[in-house]
């Protein structure tokens, strides 16, 4: 069962692997990432920061949304995490079962604009956004889980 989908460009970091592990009380963190694949010093930081007694899997995009519906994740209380805004869609998009994506972090770039103190997007980001939000799918912007959570689509 997916708990949640996360979009954080840190991936996982103290605030992800311990305050949203333990809100959402799950068991597995699913980093869907293609870069990370490719980048062992990355992964290695990354595993050095999964919480004690939760499952950690790396996967890249394609491979992540295969493993979604194989069923193979089907056992866990699954916590999903990824870099983009574009990785969200993707999977949102081939895994329809994901109906609830959390905008954590995004970096600022050029050709961004900031929303919220951690969000800065595209227009090509805030097209794909709201193609998902026309569709049914739940956007929200929050950090922490303690943050009270602003409905993306009401900005």
């Amino acid at each position: 069962m997916i708990k949640l989908l996360r979009v954080d460009h840190r991936l996982l970091h103290g605030q992800v692997a311990f305050s949203w592990t333990q809100e959402l009380g799950v068991d597995c963190i699913l980093i869907a990432n293609d870069g990370v694949m490719r980048d062992d010093i990355r992964k290695t930081t990354i595993k050095l920061a999964k919480p004690q007694g939760v499952k950690l899997v790396i996967k890249s995009i394609e491979d992540s949304i295969k493993a979604l519906k194989s069923g193979v994740t089907d056992k866990y209380k699954l916590f999903i995490v990824v870099e983009s805004i574009e990785d969200a869609y993707r999977l949102a998009k081939s895994y329809p079962e994901i109906k609830h994506i959390n905008l954590g972090g995004t970096k600022p770039a050029e050709n961004t604009k900031k929303i919220s103190k951690a969000i800065n997007i595209t227009s090509n980001d805030e097209k794909m956004l709201n193609e998902l939000i026309s569709t049914g799918y739940e956007v929200e912007i929050r950090q922490v889980p303690n943050d009270k959570a602003v409905n993306y689509g009401e900005l």
